[in-house]
């Protein structure tokens, strides 16, 4: 197993990406800690994990809050005595256009998808550093690397793009790694309200993608688990994109200029 006996912290883990996250690393043997602000949701993936023989804790936290990270650090070492990895996945869809959006919308964007990866940093970075061994995996987007929309949220994962690759520098002497993410389009409850206004939001977006699909929450998933295992122990200060495609060009302008070519 490629986590075997690691303890891995997942927030976000109640669904979608981080549910996806928390379920593969248990399969693989990780003692999983599945933090959520919705503890029902946080419960019903540990449930999952157990139901197929893993080991979980759930935890109910806003980890956009100081005091509520701190507490969930110190549950997990009580419960496990470590931390091996973090994957910081917490994210909301805030707003759009900058002469729109409120300001208290900017605001809580930018605590819960940015400031929640620092504060959660912060919190087991002490004791990976003692371990001499960490691997933190950071959750952004293609909307931090290029200009997409959604202003708040694209500028908050730009936030995370960079931190991620400053404790990578920092840290690195310790053997304590950082990488991060960037998914394109997934398939997840984030997208409802979308959804809801625009039943055909995902069809709409599939021409956008190379390889004609949008994503699910598992394509994200094994990602992280190769950034977390020992097979990536050489790899740190990476910027990854797993987005079908998106980020290699502009691929709708791409198939209009071919002059011709295979169908």
């Amino acid at each position: 197993m490629r986590l075997n006996d690691k303890v891995a912290i997942v927030t976000g883990a109640g669904s979608g990406i981080g549910r996806a996250t928390a379920e593969l690393f248990a399969g693989e043997g990780a003692r999983v800690v599945v933090d959520d602000r919705y503890g029902e949701r946080a419960e019903e993936t540990v449930q999952r994990i157990r139901n197929a023989g893993g080991v979980a804790l759930a935890i109910e936290a806003d980890v956009s809050q100081k005091a509520a990270v701190e507490a969930m650090v110190a549950q997990a070492l009580t419960a496990y005595g470590r931390v091996d990895i973090l994957v910081n996945n917490a994210a909301v869809g805030t707003g759009d256009d900058i002469l729109q959006i409120e300001e208290v919308d900017w605001d809580r964007g930018l605590t819960i998808v940015l400031k929640s990866v620092y504060l959660c940093c912060k919190a087991v970075l002490p004791k990976m550093i003692e371990q001499r061994s960490g691997a933190i995996v950071n959750i952004a987007s293609v909307n931090g690397l290029t200009g997409l929309g959604e202003e708040a949220y694209s500028a908050a994962k730009a936030g995370v793009i960079n931190l991620t690759q400053n404790m990578a520098l920092k840290y690195g002497r310790f053997n304590v790694r950082a990488n991060v993410i960037c998914p394109g389009t997934i398939q997840t409850p984030i997208w409802q309200p979308q959804l809801e206004k625009d039943p055909q939001i995902f069809e709409r977006l599939t021409p956008w993608y190379p390889l004609g699909r949008i994503g699910q929450p598992e394509d994200i998933a094994k990602a992280a688990l190769f950034l977390a295992s020992d097979e990536a122990a050489w790899i740190t200060g990476v910027i990854l994109p797993v987005d079908g495609g998106l980020m290699a060009g502009s691929y709708r302008m791409a198939r209009e200029l071919e002059v011709a070519g295979p169908e």
